[in-house]
């Protein structure tokens, strides 16, 4: 075995290969400095092993292999069936992989084994074979002017792409970016977080199996300073798609203006859930524990702030406590029944902690929680599921993103309050409504300022619908026919038929 392909063992006993290296023109190999950063197993706080971080001259070795790609056999000329087959083998590969995929994700991110074989692993190969079935269907308009003007428009791949992924959700975040930039025919250079990188680099071994050329799809491994920040500001990226918070989408853009890049970026979010008097109750309580609690609260569409109709406050306040109880069981992430597994970082267990001593202090009712949870082998980065009530619109743990199993539930009058106060927020990437009147579901689904709105749900995605946000959620959108948009470049021909 390579010093660049590790043989581990995980904690649920299963062994399998985990590259450690840089993933540049098909090949693992050593950073060019040689420097190493450890990732750690937020359930143990024990360290996992040790991956090559990437310098600004390994990203700058990689867009060069990305550039050639672009422009050389086999590549070039594949089209969109050869690339729809590679999208479809990498899909079928990663199925075949599921179990190992699902472990690599429970141990380095401290997601349940579970949710991330019956829920992450799925959705990826979904997205997979959705966009597969774009790759030879991307075409341009021919365009009526004059009868001595012939104009039409070609849809052109964007050309270079960096991509920088986040931690929360990671093969999941790097499907949605690599499906569709490879069914449009570009190329990447893609940085997983720091926090979790190891399944990216298993991907990479599939990405070479499948068949993917040299050069198409390279993976740097690195902290975001360095490398991120080298990605965003190089002169020969031509896109960069980035998902993360949204003081970081601030720095990618002002890195990517130094040559006008195209971007695309998801950053934060503070999403409301509007309770209504007229509520099914259970299904509301169900749905919005469901759009907090899950992946414990590190979602970025998470229903952080619950606002309920004055006349069923206090019984949704009960009920949802209860439910809380008897759901969010929390546990070593690799048995079945955890429900919640840890943060995934001891800085982000210390931030979420400074939330709950900020509500306190603020004057909030810290109905639940607030405290670690210590009692897995009395290690990990656990805290229990926290809530508070009497919470003002100015409060801390109101306005900003906590990204923990943490929630504001708070009180409303009438219909237009509800529709003001989600909106007073400089967010905007979901909202989830629930009232058994659809007049007022899609009355306030169209007031709701907001890149996502469900009703009578939350935070249910699918790969064939757009997702993104507004304000300072985010620019652009992801999946579905208007994920190509961020891939493709339009060019328009004008053709004289004059004499």
């Amino acid at each position: 075995m390579s010093d660049l392909v590790l043989e581990l063992t995980a904690p649920n006993g299963l062994k399998y290969s985990q590259p450690i290296g840089l993933f540049i023109n098909n090949e693992f190999v050593k950073s060019t400095s040689g420097e190493k950063f450890a990732t750690v197993d937020p359930a143990t706080e024990t360290d996992i092993t040790n991956v090559y971080a990437a310098s600004a001259d390994d990203v700058d070795i990689a867009v060069k292999a990305a550039r050639k790609a672009l422009k050389s056999e086999p590549y070039k000329s594949l089209g969109g069936p050869g690339r729809a087959r590679l999208l479809l083998k990498i899909a079928d590969l990663i199925e075949q992989n599921a179990h190992t995929l699902a472990t690599i994700e429970c141990w380095d991110n401290g997601k349940p084994y579970l949710h991330a074989l019956y829920a992450d692993v799925p959705m990826v190969v979904n997205t997979l074979r959705y966009f597969a079935g774009w790759a030879d269907k991307l075409q341009g308009d021919m365009i009526e002017t004059t009868p001595t003007k012939l104009i039409y428009t070609i849809r052109e791949p964007v050309g270079v792409c960096g991509q920088i992924i986040p931690w929360n959700y990671p093969i999941l975040m790097v499907v949605w970016k690599i499906a569709p930039m490879l069914a449009c025919g570009n190329t990447t250079v893609l940085k997983p977080a720091e926090q979790t990188p190891l399944s990216a680099l298993f991907l990479a071994m599939l990405f070479k199996e499948a068949g993917v050329p040299p050069g198409v799809i390279n993976i740097l491994n690195g902290v975001g300073r360095v490398t991120g920040a080298a990605i965003a500001s190089h002169l020969d990226i031509d896109k960069v798609a980035f998902t993360g918070s949204t003081q970081t989408g601030r720095e990618i853009m002002k890195l990517a203006s130094i040559n006008l890049k195209n971007i695309s970026l998801e950053t934060g979010g503070k999403s409301p859930s509007l309770v209504f008097d007229d509520a099914d109750l259970a299904n509301a309580v169900k749905w919005t524990h469901q759009g907090i609690m899950f992946n414990a609260g590190q979602t970025c569409t998470a229903n952080s702030r619950i606002l309920v109709q004055e006349g069923v406050y206090e019984k949704f306040v009960e009920q949802f406590k209860e439910h809380v109880k008897n759901v969010s069981k929390i546990g070593d992430p690799f048995e079945s029944t955890t429900y919640q597994g840890p943060q995934v970082t001891q800085a982000q267990f210390d931030r979420v902690m400074g939330y709950i001593e900020s509500g306190k202090s603020e004057g909030a009712t810290l109905a639940m929680g607030g405290v670690p949870h210590k009692n897995v082998n009395g290690k990990g980065f656990y805290i229990a599921p926290t809530i508070f009530t009497d919470v003002k619109d100015h409060y801390k743990i109101y306005r900003e993103e906590v990204f923990g199993p943490f929630c504001v539930i708070s009180s409303f009058v009438t219909e237009e309050e509800a529709i003001t106060r989600a909106n007073d927020t400089t967010y905007g990437l979901g909202a989830s409504i629930f009232t058994e009147n659809m007049k007022r579901g899609h009355r306030v689904a169209r007031a709701i300022e907001s890149g996502t709105v469900w009703i009578n749900s939350s935070i249910d995605s699918d790969f064939r619908v757009p997702f993104g946000g507004v304000k300072q959620s985010g620019i652009g959108r992801e999946l579905g026919e208007a994920g190509l948009a961020a891939y493709t470049s339009i060019k328009s021909v004008h053709v004289n038929l004059a004499d």
